[in-house]
């Protein structure tokens, strides 16, 4: 990192600032507005998401950089319309992690790990009240992915006893929305096949919940089998002097078969 220019956060902040100033900084950086660079946030937490389970640490440090300039930006443009500053979020989440860490930071005994997220979860509903955030489910972002909302949704459910009591249950209830989706099909109406679908998969983020797994790292895991699969499967098409289009749905499922019992030896990056 010897080539790296050493710029202070303040050099950050004050980048920031020229880029919105209205009469020297960039057009594109001064039109943005919160709603504007929020797709961009959520890009960029994603990207430090996957340089840290690739354990990419080169990669990670570029990427928690951009994440961190959308905090400025976000930041930069609360300052402009009088409401805080960068310092503020700043301050904001320091205090609350003292709050959040009297086992650390006051005189409250040491906690285990169980212990210290079942108080965490207390307190953050003792936030929610102050800020007159009423209901269980209060408060779960709309922003977060889909399947990750529905994970928080249910286990905020589940904390009051609204819960199915083991992952068979679930299983039983994911065959009958099963059913319900088939039921729809010969009508074909999108809204109704929407709707047994959501369910299916809202049943799904149970299940995952109650296997004590992320459903989003399922889903993950799952996308990069896929890509190293089919990868393998056009490369051993490839090796026979064809392509998925030209092969045909028959042809490849005999190669992804091939790929999945490890027959398509230095073409399968998966083995058996």
């Amino acid at each position: 990192m010897d080539d790296i220019a050493h710029h202070t956060l303040a050099d950050l902040l004050a980048i920031m600032a020229r880029l919105r100033d209205s009469a020297h900084g960039c057009p594109w950086d001064r039109e943005q507005t919160f709603a504007t660079i929020a797709p961009y946030t959520i890009e960029e937490a994603y990207e430090v998401a996957d340089a840290a389970t690739r354990g990419d640490l080169p990669a990670l440090l570029d990427e928690l950089g951009d994440l961190l300039f959308q905090v400025v930006y976000h930041a930069r443009m609360a300052e402009e319309a009088g409401a805080f500053a960068f310092a503020d979020v700043a301050a904001t989440i320091a205090t609350k992690m003292v709050r959040r860490h009297p086992h650390v930071f006051g005189d409250e005994a040491a906690r285990e790990a169980g212990a210290h997220t079942d108080a965490w979860e207390r307190q953050k509903e003792t936030e929610r009240r102050a800020r007159a955030q009423q209901g269980v489910l209060a408060g779960v972002p709309f922003a977060l992915p889909a399947l990750t909302r529905a994970e928080k949704l249910t286990s905020r459910a589940a904390r009051v006893g609204f819960d199915w009591p083991d992952p068979e249950a679930v299983l039983a209830k994911l065959a009958e929305e099963t059913a319900e989706l088939r039921a729809e099909l010969p009508t074909a109406d999108a809204d109704r096949l929407e709707d047994e679908l959501g369910d299916m998969l809202f049943v799904l983020a149970n299940l995952a919940r109650k296997l004590k797994l992320d459903p989003e790292a399922a889903l993950r895991r799952a996308n990069a089998k896929f890509i190293n699969r089919f990868t393998a499967v056009e490369r051993l098409l490839a090796a026979r002097g064809t392509t998925p289009a030209e092969a045909g749905l028959a042809v490849m499922e005999d190669a992804w078969e091939e790929v999945k019992k490890g027959q398509g030896s230095a073409l399968d990056p998966l083995g058996p």
